[in-house]
């Protein structure tokens, strides 16, 4: 009897299956127990993860430096490159002194050139990783505040119509950055016009600042007669390392990496809670609304000196945040630092690529950059999709 009253029962429903990313946490979280009982979150493993990874990006980040230094349509060896660096800073080396036109080609155009990149690399990476925890929009990039429209508009005005020409060659990088400080500046008033400084109220002025700007550079090429002017603009608002020289915006870029970096790792847990919603940065004890203006401060300072030394590099600030995110996960306080030399990498290869696919012109390093990022923002797009469904 019991064996029929079981055989004619309902069968019991199957219990619905675990989303994806529940399975993969339950399953991190059960290795951690087999493998450290006295670490059962895995957190220590992931600080220890983290560390190597900061520790390998920085020793592969300096081995970068003296390789892409030789990397052009005239190749030198790295040791003709320690040899003219060790020269220049009086550190003692073995070996004779190098000839004169390797000495000029790496100290007086390559080393600065390198040098910039990583700076301008760092810089737009960090903006990239604080702009998509002030926002919560992962496919934020720190162009969105209009600073790349502000900067194009200031070098166009500088090439085209000789603004600013008493400042000789500081003109076009002066301009830029004032121009993208300008913009910036313009996209804080429209944001505050209404109260509270938003996340969608960041995104939508630096959104309609940057096209009002851009239309505007695109006026000032039309207007010029000078075919020459309007192709260096072009080649600026592509991108270029060309310019860069031992002068004040290459320290200036250098500084912007090293404070800005510095001032986001002081502000990590700051960004931790933008991230995660204003309720809880409220529940921290933390303002969101004066959280995000000084961190939209800092974002367009760095910003604007990574424009002014190189012009409009896109997607770096968009895609290596993401990458840093798989390698080392989305805490800030490691998220920055693998950010930046994640940033200081990618350009610094991209430039000595750029140099050398189309020899004896250059390339521009927006192209490169853009045919790398916008593969990786349709699998981003793909696996988002895959998520929600």
């Amino acid at each position: 009897m019991a064996i029929a009253q079981r055989a004619l029962a309902p069968p019991v429903p199957a219990p619905p299956p675990e989303p994806r990313d529940r399975r993969a946490q339950r399953a991190l979280h059960e290795q951690g127990e087999r493998h450290d009982p006295r670490d059962p979150l895995g957190l220590r493993s992931r600080a220890r993860r983290g560390i190597l990874v900061l520790a390998a990006l920085s020793i592969f980040l300096v081995l970068s430096l003296l390789l892409c230094v030789g990397i052009g349509p005239v190749p030198l060896s790295p040791a003709t490159t320690v040899q003219v660096i060790s020269d220049h800073l009086g550190l003692p080396v073995t070996g004779g002194a190098a000839a004169p036109a390797a000495d000029a080609i790496v100290w007086s155009v390559r080393v600065p050139r390198v040098l910039m990149g990583a700076a301008v690399g760092a810089c737009l990476a960090i903006s990239g990783a604080a702009l998509q925890a002030m926002v919560r929009n992962m496919l934020a990039d720190p162009y969105i505040l209009g600073v790349s429209g502000g900067a194009s508009t200031g070098a166009a005005a500088a090439i085209l119509f000789g603004i600013g020409a008493a400042l000789g060659e500081y003109a076009q990088s002066l301009l830029a950055f004032l121009g993208a400080l300008g913009a910036a500046l313009l996209v804080f008033v429209i944001a505050r016009s209404g109260g509270r400084v938003t996340s969608l109220r960041l995104l939508l002025s630096g959104v309609a600042v940057g096209y009002a700007l851009t239309a505007v550079t695109n006026l000032l090429i039309f207007s010029s007669d000078s075919a020459e002017g309007s192709r260096s603009v072009m080649f600026w608002m592509l991108g270029s390392l060309s310019l860069a020289r031992w002068n004040a915006f290459l320290l200036i870029a250098v500084l912007a990496a090293i404070a800005g970096t510095v001032l986001m790792l002081a502000g990590a847990r700051v960004l931790d809670a933008l991230s995660a919603g204003d309720e809880i940065a409220h529940g921290l004890g933390i303002s969101p609304d004066r959280a995000r203006i000084g961190f939209l401060l800092l974002v367009s300072l760095c910003t604007a000196a990574a424009v002014a030394g190189a012009g409009a590099i896109g997607f770096v600030g968009l895609v290596l945040p993401h990458l840093a995110r798989r390698l080392v996960g989305a805490r800030h306080r490691v998220l920055i630092p693998a950010s930046a030399l994640l940033g200081a990498l990618f350009l610094l290869w991209a430039d000595a690529f750029a140099r050398i696919v189309m020899q004896p012109q250059e390339l521009p390093i927006g192209v490169i950059t853009a045919a790398i990022g916008a593969p990786f923002l349709l699998l981003l797009v793909r696996r988002l999709h895959a998520r929600r469904g």
